[in-house]
């Protein structure tokens, strides 16, 4: 099978030849933006023979809308705008997934990061402010995160009809159990996030959710159970939910992951021969339809990416 056929078989939970395999990590500030970070996922992508490319979003974590900049009362929420298509911060991350896609040499399945409004909002204007005017005004919120919702959907949207993206690896954040009962975050952050992944939908189902453990803290993830994506992506580690569980969980959507991204973990610190038989034993334990191998996140920035090559070696031989 070619890499692209793996992966979307997968996906589907069709047989493969073997499990695809993904990692990825953030790059260096000094690769952030521009062709310094274009190259950097090629430096990457084009050494170590993964089957899914996925393209970060390094340097636009940052939401640069000037009202979510520049808050001081719940009020100012009401006049903030979509920054919309021709501004930078779109057009810039179109520009990265057309320039990657031109540079890799293989023809793995391309994915780009794009974090779900909620996210956004919170680096953009801070969350000790988006949490307080929650509190104090959520309607205010309401209405910033349907405006942030309105430039991801444009941003996703471009990505798949000009830079020909084959998938969105979509990321929620929030569900931590000390944020947030269940029922708050239904009330207050779904609504968003399914306006941007059901827009997503519309335009390929090869899109993956990340529901990110980014905290250390277990999330409820109850909240993202029914989430409309083809494939699943959780912190294993941190919510003690591991491949088979999260299957079942998960309905018996395809599911990616199974290794553990922090930096005391296997893939960081064990021999070659460890993080080999650790990729036998997932696959034995979790099957090979409907998974891909991966890690709960990004990886530390400071990996040998020759390590994340000893699992796609081990991954040839399953």
């Amino acid at each position: 099978m070619t890499k692209r056929e793996r992966v979307i078989a997968a996906m589907h939970n069709q047989p493969v030849d073997r499990p695809p395999v993904g990692f990825w990590f953030h790059f260096k500030p000094e690769q952030a933006k521009g062709q310094p970070c274009v190259q950097a996922h090629l430096d990457y992508y084009n050494r170590i023979d993964t089957d899914i490319a996925k393209l970060m979003c390094d340097g636009y974590f940052d939401y640069p809308n000037p009202v979510a900049k520049n808050i001081k009362d719940t009020k100012d929420w009401y006049t903030m705008k979509p920054l919309g298509p021709e501004s930078d911060f779109i057009r810039e991350q179109v520009e990265r997934v057309k320039a990657v896609k031109a540079g890799l040499q293989s023809e793995c399945l391309v994915l780009y990061n794009v974090f779900a409004p909620f996210s956004n909002l919170r680096f953009g204007a801070g969350d000790d402010i988006v949490m307080r005017h929650l509190k104090e005004d959520p309607a205010a919120i309401a209405y910033a995160l349907e405006v942030v919702a309105q430039d991801n959907c444009t941003l996703c949207e471009l990505l798949f009809t000009e830079a020909k993206v084959d998938g969105i690896y979509y990321c929620v954040q929030g569900g931590e159990k000390d944020r947030f009962t269940p029922a708050e975050y239904r009330k207050y952050v779904t609504p968003s996030d399914l306006a941007v992944l059901e827009h997503i939908n519309k335009f390929g189902d090869l899109n993956v959710l990340h529901c990110c453990g980014w905290a250390g803290i277990p999330n409820h993830m109850e909240v993202w159970q029914d989430y409309p994506a083809t494939a699943i992506n959780w912190a294993c580690f941190v919510e003690n939910m591991d491949l088979v569980e999260g299957k079942k969980f998960f309905g018996g959507k395809c599911v990616l992951g199974g290794f553990d991204n922090r930096a005391q973990s296997l893939i960081v610190n064990g021999s070659r021969e460890e993080i080999e038989a650790y990729t036998k034993a997932l696959v034995e334990k979790a099957g090979k339809t409907g998974v891909m191998i991966g890690a709960d996140c990004t990886l530390p920035g400071t990996i040998d990416v020759e390590r994340i090559g000893w699992v796609v070696d081990a991954a040839k031989t399953l």
